[in-house]
Parts: C-alpha cells; sequence; structure tokens
C-alpha cells in the first residue's frame, strides 16, 4: 500500500495559539487535498517554539484539551494522520509534547525525553517512554528534535516495528558548527537521514522556520526513505511550504534484508549489547 506523507514547515507566533492551531488545521486540509495520508507539524506548533515561560504557560493546555479536539476532528474528517507538538500542562508541570492522532482519536501522546538548553528550565524532562502506534497507514513512531541526537531514541522505536518515524522539530540557529553541505543537509537533518539508514525506516521531519521573536529557525524539512535517500526537502530556514512524498512500507521490510547475507537487524549482536525500553532489552 503505497500512499503519500507530508511535512508542514510554518512558523507558530508565540502568543498566538488559537491562530496557529486554527492555522493548522488549514494546512492539514490543504495536504490532504493535496493526497497526503500522514501529515507531520512542527514542535511546538500551536504555542510557537519560544523560551518564554509566561508565553509558554499562557498557551499551555491539557493532553485533551483544544489541539487534541481540532485535530482529531481534522483526521476523522479527512481520512488522515496528524502528528504535531503543543505545549502541555499536566499537574503544575509543563511538557514539551507531541500528539499521533487518527480517524478513531488518539495514537499516541508523547512528551520530549530530551531537553534542549533553555528549555531545561522551563520543562518537565518526558515521562511517557517510547512507543509504535499502529495506524491505517502502517506502524508509526513518534519522537521531538532534540531527540535524534539520541541514536537509541530511532533505534527504539525501530526495534518497536516502526515503519515511519514522524519528528516533530524546531531546529533553531547557532548550535550547528557545520554549513550546510552539497545537499543542502545542516546536521540534524544530516543525522536523520544517516538514522533512516541505519535503522531501516522512512523518516519524516517538519521543523519551524523563519523567526519567532528572538529566535531564528533552520527550516531544513525533510522525507528520507529506509535507504537513506532523500524523497522531499530539505527546505530553506525561510519559507513555509508543505513537502508531499511517497511512502511504501514494503520498501520499509525489503530494506531488512539488503542481501542474503547483510541483515541488519538479525546481526545484531544482541549478547554483547542491546538497548532497554520500558523494562524491555530489545
Amino acid at each position: 500500500m503505497t500512499f503519500s506523507v507530508a511535512v508542514i514547515q510554518f512558523t507558530g507566533l508565540p502568543g498566538r495559539e488559537r491562530e496557529n492551531r486554527e492555522r493548522s488545521v488549514r494546512l492539514i486540509e490543504d495536504a490532504a487535498a493535496d493526497g497526503a495520508r500522514v501529515i507531520v507539524l512542527p514542535e511546538l506548533a500551536i504555542s510557537g517554539y519560544t523560551l518564554n515561560q509566561d508565553d509558554l504557560s499562557a498557551a499551555a493546555e491539557p493532553c485533551d484539551g483544544p489541539t487534541l479536539s481540532a485535530w482529531t476532528e481534522a483526521a476523522r474528517r479527512l481520512g488522515v494522520v496528524i502528528a504535531g507538538g503543543f505545549c502541555e500542562s499536566d499537574g503544575g508541570r509543563l511538557y514539551n509534547s507531541a500528539l499521533l492522532v487518527g480517524p478513531d482519536g488518539l495514537l499516541l501522546h508523547y512528551r520530549k525525553l530530551h531537553l534542549f538548553d533553555g528549555e531545561k528550565v522551563i520543562f518537565t524532562p518526558g515521562d511517557r517512554g517510547l512507543a509504535v502506534a499502529s495506524t491505517p497507514f502502517g506502524r508509526i513512531g513518534l519522537c521531538v528534535c532534540y531527540d535524534l541526537r539520541f541514536v537509541e531514541v530511532m533505534r527504539v522505536l525501530a526495534l518497536q516495528g516502526a515503519e515511519l518515524i514522524v519528528v516533530p522539530t524546531a531546529w533553531v540557529c547557532g548550535f550547528d558548527k557545520v554549513e550546510r553541505d552539497g545537499d543542502g543537509l545542516i546536521g540534524q537533518a544530516r543525522g536523520a537521514v544517516v538514522q533512516a539508514n541505519l535503522n531501516q525506516v522512512y523518516v519524516a521531519c517538519a521543523s519551524q522556520s523563519g523567526t519567532a521573536g528572538d529566535i531564528a529557525f533552520l527550516g531544513s524539512s525533510l522525507v528520507a526513505d529506509p535507504y537513506g535517500r532523500i524523497l522531499a526537502g530539505p527546505l530553506a530556514q525561510d519559507i513555509e511550504v508543505t513537502l508531499v512524498a511517497p511512502m511504501d512500507p514494503a520498501i520499509a521490510q525489503a530494506a531488512l534484508v539488503r542481501t542474503e547475507r547483510v541483515k541488519p537487524r538479525e546481526d545484531r549482536r544482541t549478547d554483547v549489547y542491546g538497548v532497554t525500553a520500558g523494562g524491555q532489552t530489545l
């Protein structure tokens, strides 16, 4: 079953969460009209990516708040799966969270495990672990931005059976010490492409772009296949665009066996090393 995945690159504006939410639904509708069945929005798409605690506190909402309602209604009406980030409030704490929503409702509720730079002052580290959901469009895993720097994250999701890993991001300027390469890739995006190949999964990253307050973003949204081929993107840092690329879960399955004697999953030395998730060694 071949279908299309979309990554939506745009700037969520701090202090305008209602406008951002309404805009996200319009962009989801546009992507669905272009044929996308899985649609990915950026990190903190609804609150906007900011390190202003007052703005984030004002924009924060529970998991079952207006964003889940809006995205669930859109997913049901359009027959799509939606992933994106929002600022979550729970028990007086703020979380950098993301949702995966399908036509039948909530599929995954994720809290970013690895907080980046100034996020550590504002957010509480994620406590919901890593998980993969079965969807009408294959098995999908979810993580957020800086999580990609920790290779165990994508490896765990792959070993849990993910065929596609969706990554809401807000790649920011000032930390990547290497210029874009000949393919236009920044370091973070290059890492996502490499890990797609190493873990035999599709990867779809949707980043913030432009500027919001005093934070500038690198864009670089992209889709890569399980062989590390870039199917769409990377986008420039100052544009708001939706990319649509094809995905076929059968290719993800075929990538597990590169040749008769090269089978990356089977060749792992689990007698020497392993990764643990949820108390289980994978």
